[in-house]
C-alpha cells in the first residue's frame, strides 16, 4: 500500500513535468505597470508550479484568483491573473517555460513560489539556491524593475497531508528539507529587498484539520488557499493604492 500510494504521490508532484505551461488566460502582450490610482486596471504574473494554478481546485479557489477578488473588494481591479504553472515542475522547468512564452512588457504585481518539485526528487539545495535567485531575478523584470511588486511565498509541507502520511516517505525528514530549502528561499528573497509570506507553518495545520486539504489528500483545498490569498493582499494592497 505505501509503495502503491508513494507511486500516486509522485505522480500528482511530477505529473506535468514534460508538459508546456497551459494557457490559462490569453496572453499578456504590451502590459506595462499601471499608476495606483484605485480605478485603473492592474496587471498580475504569478509564477509557479501545482501550488499557483490550484491542483485539485477550481480556478477561482486558487490562491491567485483568490487574490484578485480580495483586492477587488478594497477597490483595487485586478485583470485575471496570467499564470505561469504546472504541476510537477521544478525552478529549471519554470524557467525554460517562461522563456516558451516569451512574454511582452511588465506587470503590476508579481508572486512567486517554487520548490517543492526540486524537494521531492531530491534534487541539489546548492541547484536550488542558483536557479531560485535567477527566477526572482525574472519576477522583478517583469515587475518593471520595481522590487516592492514582487511577493515571495514559501514553500508549504506536503508532509502534512494524508498523502504525505501515507507516501513511505519520512514526515520529520520531509519537514526538515522543506525547511532548509524555504531558509535559503527567504534569504535570497529579504537580501533582494522582497517581499516574504510564510505560509509553511500553517500549511502544517493540514496534519490535524483535513479541511485545508483537498479532495485529492495531497494540495490545498480552497480554504487553505484563501488563506494565502489574506496573507498576501494585505502586502500588495499596500503598494497598489
Amino acid at each position: 500500500m505505501k509503495i502503491l500510494l508513494s507511486a500516486i504521490l509522485f505522480s500528482f508532484l511530477t505529473s506535468g513535468c514534460t508538459k508546456q505551461a497551459p494557457m490559462i488566460n490569453e496572453p499578456a502582450t504590451n502590459q506595462t505597470t499601471t499608476p495606483s490610482n484605485g480605478t485603473g486596471n492592474f496587471t498580475y504574473l504569478a509564477l509557479g508550479d501545482s501550488y499557483t494554478i490550484g491542483e485539485s481546485v477550481k480556478q477561482a479557489a486558487s490562491f491567485p484568483y483568490q487574490l484578485q477578488g480580495l483586492l477587488k473588494a478594497q477597490n483595487i481591479t485586478v485583470a485575471n491573473p496570467k499564470i505561469i504553472a504546472t504541476t510537477g515542475w521544478t525552478t529549471d522547468e519554470l524557467q525554460a517555460a517562461i522563456k516558451r512564452e516569451n512574454l511582452n512588457g511588465t506587470f503590476s504585481f508579481v508572486t512567486l513560489l517554487i520548490g517543492v518539485n526540486n524537494q521531492y526528487r531530491g534534487y541539489p539545495l546548492s541547484t536550488y539556491k542558483k536557479e531560485f535567485s535567477e527566477l526572482l531575478q525574472t519576477a522583478i523584470a517583469y515587475a518593471g524593475g520595481n522590487k516592492t511588486r514582487v511577493f515571495v511565498v514559501s514553500i508549504p509541507d506536503w508532509g502534512a497531508t494524508p498523502f504525505g502520511k501515507n507516501s513511505g516517505r519520512n514526515t520529520q525528514t520531509v519537514a526538515t528539507e522543506i525547511d532548509s530549502f524555504n531558509a535559503a528561499n527567504q534569504e535570497i528573497t529579504l537580501a533582494a529587498g522582497v517581499s516574504y509570506t510564510n505560509i509553511t507553518p500553517a500549511s502544517r495545520n493540514a496534519a490535524t484539520d483535513l479541511s485545508l486539504v483537498a479532495d485529492d489528500g495531497l494540495h490545498p483545498s480552497a480554504k487553505m488557499y484563501a488563506e494565502w490569498a489574506s496573507s498576501i493582499s494585505t502586502k500588495v494592497a499596500a503598494v497598489l493604492k
